[in-house]
């Protein structure tokens, strides 16, 4: 495919694939918001419980095909997809905040607190324990209200967002907030913060433009610090990596299992996060390393013997080891880093296509190209569903690519990293045909 064969292809598979499925099974007509919690494959829906941060996103899917792609896809179908926006971002609004101002994790159908086992079942809570289990919630809250807002042209929701966003980096300056599902490890920082805050700053500072709002600066300034968080602490360029957890004192721990794997999917989202703000504020160096992050994750991330980005590695390649701290043997992180390293996860390659894809765009390098092809011809090989009743992808595979029924983190299947992904690989491509032509 020539580069303008590739767009219509992503187009085509955005809209009749994933779109499809996610509006004909993923609506709820009643209450308002979201279902997400599909099996594997996604021919069964196992439950009807909400959980905040997938809501969130799936919100953020429908509110920016309105906002960027009105163009693309007929007037009924923007009209279900505005419907559906409009019934999801009120369900949010009156369903997901506690009376503490925070987010609940999970709520059920019609939008009442419950709390659930990792593989989605009911339990009780514990003694002492709340409802807003992690802040991950009200970030992607942020993140789909925001984009509401402006898909809208609602100041109301754009003023819940922005309050819902200060009253996150407040909790986040004073380490006054939790990180369920991937609890911090004890004696270490993780990556995952600088990398959420750095999206959704920017992300709700071009929101906050769009309103004239003066918040936009604060915004971005939270943005840069958070981008220069990762780059300074997290990425070290004589190892070529990012690293997911260094030591509190932002050293790294190579010795310990925890100090020493990388996250190809979590830094390839990252590195076009980086791409994005970088390209905005015209900062040549960030945007440099943001390129080569890419070269080094699909570079050290790619299994020679199998094809495709495990989910966990050490920084030398291969399954994560290392010393494990007698404070850190409990840590959920141990159980994944041990267990689940080799699997084979959709989202991950999503990311990895848009990466190369934007890479090139800023760099022109051939190389990243030509890795860009290697990583298509797998991934349409590999995630999805060959049932064309059902679209959608296959979300979990194993090392082989053989699809496994299990949870990862949650128990959804979530909309988001796929459709996000070709939406901006969309742009991308239009910007690279446009530019060459």
């Amino acid at each position: 495919m020539n580069l303008k064969e590739l767009r219509d292809f992503y187009i085509d598979h955005l809209f009749n694939t994933l779109i499809s499925f996610w509006m004909r099974f993923g609506i709820d007509h009643e209450h308002g918001g979201f279902f997400t919690c599909f099996s594997n494959t996604g021919d069964v829906l196992k439950s009807k419980h909400k959980y905040i941060w997938s809501q969130g996103r799936f919100l953020w899917m429908l509110s920016r095909l309105i906002y960027a792609f009105r163009d693309y896809t007929s007037e009924k179908n923007l009209g279900q997809i505005a419907e559906a926006a409009e019934k999801g971002a009120r369900f949010l609004k009156e369903q997901a905040l506690l009376p503490n101002g925070n987010c609940a994790w999970v709520v059920d159908e019609s939008g009442n607190p419950i709390h659930t086992n990792r593989d989605g079942s009911i339990k009780e809570a514990a003694p002492g324990e709340g409802n807003d289990l992690g802040i991950s919630a009200d970030e992607f809250l942020i993140y789909g209200m925001g984009e509401f807002s402006r898909a809208a042209n609602s100041r109301e929701y754009f003023d819940f967002t922005l309050k819902l966003f200060d009253s996150v980096w407040e909790r986040l300056s004073s380490g006054n907030f939790k990180s369920f599902p991937h609890d911090k490890p004890v004696g270490f920082k993780s990556h995952g913060k600088s990398m959420i805050m750095l999206e959704t700053a920017q992300e709700l500072a071009d929101i906050a433009r769009f309103f004239n709002d003066p918040s936009a600066d604060r915004l971005e300034r939270i943005a840069r610090d958070s981008m220069q968080e990762t780059l300074t602490v997290f990425v070290k360029k004589d190892r070529k990596i990012l690293l997911e957890a260094v030591k509190e004192d932002n050293q790294p721990a190579y010795k310990e299992m925890l100090g020493s794997y990388f996250n190809p999917g979590h830094s390839l989202e990252d590195a076009w996060f980086l791409m994005h703000l970088a390209g905005k504020v015209q900062d040549r160096k960030a945007l440099h390393t943001a390129t080569e992050i890419v070269r080094w994750m699909t570079t050290k991330g790619w299994d020679e013997e199998y094809g495709g980005l495990p989910q966990f590695l050490h920084i030398d390649g291969g399954k994560p080891k290392g010393i494990i701290a007698e404070q850190n043997k409990d840590d959920h992180m141990i159980l994944e880093l041990t267990e689940n390293w080799s699997n084979k996860l959709w989202w991950v390659h999503s990311e990895a296509l848009y990466a190369l894809i934007l890479a090139y765009e800023h760099t022109r390098d051939s190389w990243f190209m030509d890795t860009y092809w290697k990583f298509h011809d797998y991934v349409f090989k590999t995630f999805p569903n060959p049932d064309k009743g059902i679209g959608e992808w296959i979300q979990i595979r194993d090392r082989q690519g053989r699809p496994e029924d299990k949870v990862v983190a949650l128990p959804v299947k979530d909309p988001y990293h796929i459709t996000r992904a070709f939406m901006h690989l969309i742009k991308s491509l239009e910007r690279i045909q446009h530019t060459d032509a």
